[in-house]
């Protein structure tokens, strides 16, 4: 994968976005975390990441999106946790999955069906309406399309090739039930925050609700989000970071939309 600085001035903070699937650091240029180095990671055509950048900060804040909420579990799963803050926002740690992810009959259509004008269809999709829509295709990721589909499908290979299939659920298999436990003891992560935009078209919310039912997730904030927003990624990047405690859990509760869910 690529990780890019948007802010490299030697703060002792950092600031990490794993940016989604199709993304680059285009639309993520603007944010300034107060007091933060700042860096984004997108291309998940491979999943080499250089771990040694949490060694060089006294403390390094995660925010994941979308496809980089996976990517962003396995990479902090074997992080020592002392130092981290980490926040997921419209993504699973199972993303191709029919309960808690994106179901498979759905991405492989996605991945099957690419095009550049199919691909402007799901940008689409991303935002809440057209005005949003708009704004995103003036900071739209420039990645190369052929780029983006062998991203897609190597998403896919790879998430497989860890976690074992779920093609064929209803047929027991050693193999893949051994695989996926080892999957599940490894990278099973817990996000300290996690977000869940009721109107994302891409996730369905309610697979993502399913995903984080975990006792331990007291910290699950459902809004009214879409899966791209940008006011949400201004909050996250950038003004939250120059919030006291007590504002930050205003905020919070300003946006939880479900009174269900603990705060």
């Amino acid at each position: 994968m690529k990780q890019v600085y948007i802010v490299h001035e030697n703060h002792p903070k950092l600031l990490l976005l794993f940016a989604g699937w199709a993304a680059d650091e285009t639309p993520f240029k603007q944010y300034r975390p107060k007091g933060m180095d700042y860096m984004v990671c997108y291309d998940y055509r491979t999943l080499d990441f250089d771990k040694s950048i949490f060694d060089r900060y006294q403390r390094v804040n995660v925010v994941t999106w979308s496809m980089g909420v996976w990517v962003g579990s396995l990479i902090l799963s074997n992080i020592p946790q002392n130092k981290i803050l980490s926040i997921a926002f419209n993504g699973s740690i199972s993303p191709i999955d029919n309960l808690e992810g994106i179901p498979l009959k759905t991405y492989q259509a996605t991945l099957d069906g690419l095009t550049p004008a199919s691909l402007q269809k799901f940008l689409r999709r991303m935002c809440k309406d057209s005005d949003a829509y708009k704004a995103f295709m003036e900071i739209t990721p420039r990645r190369n399309f052929d780029e983006i589909k062998e991203e897609l499908r190597l998403i896919k290979e790879q998430y497989f090739e860890m976690h074992g299939s779920i093609e064929k659920k209803d047929i027991y298999n050693e193999k893949d039930e051994d695989k996926f436990q080892e999957y599940y003891d490894k990278y099973n992560y817990e996000y300290d925050y996690v977000f869940i935009g009721n109107n994302d078209r891409i996730f369905p919310p309610e697979n993502l609700r399913i995903n984080n039912q975990s006792p331990v997730h007291s910290n699950v904030i459902l809004t009214d989000n879409a899966h791209y927003d940008e006011p949400m990624f201004r909050f996250l990047l950038q003004d939250m970071w120059e919030m006291t405690v007590d504002d930050f859990i205003c905020h919070l509760k300003t946006i939880n939309i479900d009174e269900t869910i603990e705060e």
